[in-house]
């Protein structure tokens, strides 16, 4: 009895546990720049500026960065990634809009005609979870 009463008490708890996603970008070129991570939560918000969740920015090197995404509750997430590569805090884009440097997104990929879509890329977190995106 007294193990289930516990139960009761803590399990609401358990449901707002914060989770952190441990992203592993490959194939970064150069050590010029910044990786830039954006975290979606929502199909409405993805690959807006004002609709980012979540942002982490590391110093890019050669080879793999690793970023950590922390303090996220349980729920779908969907990433956005690129290489800053000249450091100036954007992705910049040619006069038709196509990305200039590298561009990535959690289990998407760019497609000929754009972005994919947020379910394309969107994943559940149900506790710290690990992600592979390359470059």
């Amino acid at each position: 009895m007294r193990i289930f009463l516990l139960a009761l008490i803590f399990a609401p708890l358990s449901m707002f546990s914060q989770n952190t996603i441990s992203i592993h970008v490959h194939n970064v070129p150069s050590n010029k720049g910044h990786i830039n991570v954006a975290v979606y939560n929502s199909d409405a918000t993805f690959l807006s500026f004002d609709g980012v969740f979540k942002a982490r920015t590391e110093i890019a090197h050669e080879g793999i960065v690793q970023l950590l995404i922390e303090d996220l509750p349980s729920g779908e997430y969907a990433l956005a990634v690129f290489h800053d590569e000249n450091g100036n805090g954007k992705l910049d884009t040619n006069w038709l809009g196509i990305p200039k440097e590298k561009v990535a997104f959690s289990k998407g990929k760019m497609k000929t005609f754009g972005p994919p879509k947020y379910k394309e890329c969107s994943f559940r977190v149900h506790s710290d979870y690990e992600i592979n995106v390359e470059l």
